[in-house]
């Protein structure tokens, strides 16, 4: 018993820290490209129609590719990057690649939902284009990026899971080679009840921070 507490702990925190800096390197390329979505779409403060079909035509791709296949192409980046290809460290780049274009439409989608008289309001007392995107649009679509970044996370603890198939480490790799090659039904178990806890959190979380942001408006 002692010893599956301390591969579930050890698995556990391994699947946290994917799933914190998966997050974190997604949000950081993920939303200045949603960003760069919304205002340059036609009906956008800075209309740019061909950059905004090449962008998006790009992140549609990215956002296409199946996780699993996504790993094994990005291999060789992965093991240049980091000189390995396997392992906790190894998983957050094809994590943070496959997430990044769901935050970039996650982003872009609550942006298209801004109501455009608030922009037009801003603009007619001076505003910059700069200003406009900080102080009226980012703010006013805040609650519906965290509601999505919300839903972003718990498919990267799905992913984390899966990379697992690959050596990736966290519970996905407990499961499969403790619980499923070696017939540890126990360990299985173990992991999916923690799997399971870690979303509902999430899920939790991100609800309550979501309703918070939408009572102070």
């Amino acid at each position: 018993m002692e010893q599956i507490l301390i591969l579930v702990g050890t698995s556990t925190l391994e699947t946290l820290l994917m799933v914190f800096f998966s997050t974190l390197f997604a949000i950081l390329i993920g939303f200045p490209l949603g960003v760069l979505l919304n205002i340059t779409n036609k009906y956008g403060i800075t209309p740019k129609p061909l950059f905004n079909l090449v962008l998006s035509r790009i992140i549609d791709v990215l956002r296409s590719f199946p996780f699993v296949i996504l790993m094994i192409v990005m291999l060789p980046l992965t093991r240049l990057i980091l000189g390995t290809a396997i392992g906790t460290a190894a998983t957050i780049i094809p994590l943070s690649v496959a997430a990044a274009p769901f935050v970039a439409r996650i982003t872009e989608s609550a942006l298209n939902e801004v109501n455009p008289g608030v922009v037009q309001a801003a603009r007619a007392m001076g505003s910059s284009n700069w200003q406009i995107i900080y102080k009226v649009l980012i703010p006013e679509a805040m609650p519906s990026v965290v509601s999505g970044i919300t839903l972003t996370v718990i498919n990267l603890v799905s992913y984390s899971a899966m990379a697992g198939t690959l050596g990736g480490g966290g519970l996905g790799d407990l499961a499969i080679r403790y619980g499923y090659q070696r017939f540890r039904t126990d360990v299985m178990i173990a992991s999916v009840v923690v799997i399971i806890i870690m979303v509902a959190l999430i899920q939790f979380a991100g609800t309550r921070l979501t309703n918070r942001m939408l009572s102070k408006r």
